[in-house]
């Protein structure tokens, strides 16, 4: 029988993960037999704040609880996603109508609520997510405004006060190669550790859209983010191409592209990668770009293992 993500990932001590969702664990085998191919699971959507707070007083852990529980009980590594973002915020927290007390006070008690609900079975949290703006300089946000800069920091020490034990990570997008945003992101964390701010890594999307990022790029990045004492993970990656023009046997070179990421992304220090969903039939690419191919990750619509799983494969063996 052909060994599996999870053997290969195992017998090198690394870790292949993919998001997965509290509903399709719940109704679909082939999902959950899928999931379980993979040593390491995020939490896709949730554990963020919308769909955990039907209105400003009450949680509903249902869907995160799922996941956590599948996550213990097939002993795979678990990513808690994400404690502070601006998007995807509850219908009821309309941030203009809460004075800038009100807005610390809601996050503070969202953090620390979640976090250590989950203390003990996440094992990295994403504590804030996508912070820096693409054109430079901190994302306004609700956060910002109400805290300032120190709203980053804060968040920091509180999901380490709650869950002491849990890696604490920075994540974006648009930064997993040397460029503009990268090195921004890396004079934020800099700041952070000079300010004994409890940060131990940094999330690296990578969302390969398009044209992808040259994977010397991607561990050079790696390389001077280790050098700062941090870990480094890829925690959200996925491979698509323009559909109307994509590269001649697309999969091949998807599989190929895939490979040299874990090759060089292990080389330079970087022993977590998460895909963006199981398989090609739960991607968000679709829903968010129609002009991209709809089979950026591993596995296809239906479960079955695409060149580039087995590249990976190949690549461990």
């Amino acid at each position: 029988m052909a060994p599996t993500l999870r053997d290969v990932a195992d017998d090198n001590d690394i870790r292949i993960g993919a998001a997965a969702a509290a509903d399709p664990i719940r109704e679909d085998f082939q999902y959950r037999d899928a999931l379980r191919e993979y040593n390491a699971v995020t939490a896709e959507n949730a554990m963020k704040i919308g769909p955990l707070r039907p209105d400003e007083h009450t949680y509903d852990f249902e869907d995160g609880d799922l996941i956590a529980e599948f996550a213990r009980e097939h002993d795979m590594y678990f990513r808690g996603h994400t404690l502070v973002w601006h998007n995807q915020l509850p219908e009821w927290l309309v941030p203009f109508q809460y004075t800038d007390r009100e807005l610390r006070r809601l996050l503070e008690d969202h953090v620390r609520t979640v976090a250590g609900r989950y203390a003990g079975d996440v094992d990295t949290w994403d504590v804030v997510n996508e912070a820096v703006a693409d054109d430079g300089g901190l994302r306004e946000t609700p956060w910002l405004r109400a805290f300032g800069e120190e709203y980053l920091d804060k968040a920091f020490g509180w999901a380490h006060q709650s869950a002491p034990e849990a890696d604490l990570f920075y994540n974006d997008y648009g930064a997993d190669g040397i460029n503009d945003k990268s090195d921004e992101i890396y004079e934020l964390v800099s700041g952070m550790l000079d300010r004994g701010v409890p940060i131990d890594g940094v999330g690296l999307q990578l969302h390969a859209l398009h044209d992808p990022v040259d994977p010397d790029s991607v561990a050079e990045n790696i390389e001077r983010f280790k050098d700062l004492g941090l870990a480094v993970e890829i925690t959200e990656m996925d491979v698509a191409y323009t559909a109307e023009d994509p590269p001649e046997d697309h999969l091949t070179v998807q599989a190929d592209y895939y490979r040299e990421i874990v090759e060089k992304a292990n080389e330079a220090g970087c022993d977590t990668i998460v895909a963006w969903g199981v398989s090609d039939q739960h991607s968000w690419i679709p829903h968010f770009d129609d002009t991209l191919t709809e089979d950026p990750l591993l596995l296809d619509d239906s479960y079955d293992r695409k060149p580039a799983y087995d590249a990976i494969v190949d690549l461990l063996s």
